[in-house]
């Protein structure tokens, strides 16, 4: 799981992004904190989805 830190980094750097720009140090980072947050979104759904429990109703 992701912690708040770093979700707080990524959205610090995504609004830096739009508004002055990133150095190539700020971009690289923004790039690893990216690929670590969807690392840790697919694995939270995909845990959910093997969870699911299918019942018909008959």
């Amino acid at each position: 799981m992701i912690g708040q830190e770093k979700l707080d980094r990524i959205n610090f750097l995504a609004q830096k992004k739009k508004t002055e720009g990133l150095t190539d140090a700020e971009k690289s980072e923004q790039e690893i904190l990216r690929k670590e947050y969807l690392e840790a979104f697919k694995k939270n759904f995909r845990r959910q989805l093997d969870n699911i429990d299918i019942v018909y109703k008959d």
